[in-house]
């Protein structure tokens, strides 16, 4: 007599250390979707999207390897995942929203994995007609920065425009118009030089 009960479906565990919680490993179609998943809650790279899945399978073995480079090329042919679109939407988003400079956002890109001539394409046409200056100032203000008081908030407001991705040029200008003493723009324009050389 055969039973009609469905056969129980295998979940497969590794055990990353000694004593650590074995992680569930998942097959191609749990995987697909826990991808999908991942890329509903927020836009990804294909590099970011790649490091998350390595945790789910057995990312040191061939078959781990093919696996996650065959959900990469179903979620690219579904229009899931395009890094020329992730990079587009993610410096015109620093852009507008957070006022970051083009090397913040260009520095950003890189970290995320994005390969150098799509961010640089990306960055050039969501950069094309901003101004350096005004999108420093926006920043200035969005961050409630008012004019330096003395040497150590010129200091301060120079290093946090340095770190928004905005060039030393501009943000000179724009503490030569706060009329920031001649002795502290020297000062910083030392610092400036050795960060980059």
């Amino acid at each position: 007599m055969e039973s009609s009960i469905p056969p129980v479906p295998v979940t497969r565990y590794r055990v990353a250390m000694a004593f650590g919680r074995p992680r569930k490993l998942y097959t191609e179609d749990e995987l697909y979707q826990y991808a999908v998943g991942a890329l509903g809650r927020r836009m990804r790279s294909v590099a970011e999207l790649k490091r998350l899945l390595r945790n789910r399978v057995e990312a040191d073995t061939e078959i781990g390897k093919t696996l996650v480079e065959l959900i990469i090329v179903r979620l690219k042919d579904r229009g899931y995942l395009n890094d020329a679109q992730y990079a587009a939407a993610y410096s015109s988003f620093r852009r507008d929203n957070e006022k970051y400079g083009r090397r913040r956002v260009i520095t950003d890109l890189k970290i995320k994995g994005v390969h150098g001539d799509v961010i640089e394409k990306a960055v050039d046409s969501a950069y094309e007609d901003v101004s350096e200056e005004k999108l420093a100032r926006d920043y200035l203000r969005r961050k409630r920065l008012q004019k330096p008081k003395d040497q150590k908030q010129a200091a301060r407001i120079f290093r946090q425009l340095m770190r928004a991705g905005f060039g030393s040029k501009t943000i000179f200008t724009i503490l030569k118009k706060w009329d920031v003493d001649d002795e502290t723009l020297t000062t910083l324009e030392t610092e400036a030089l050795d960060q980059t050389g």
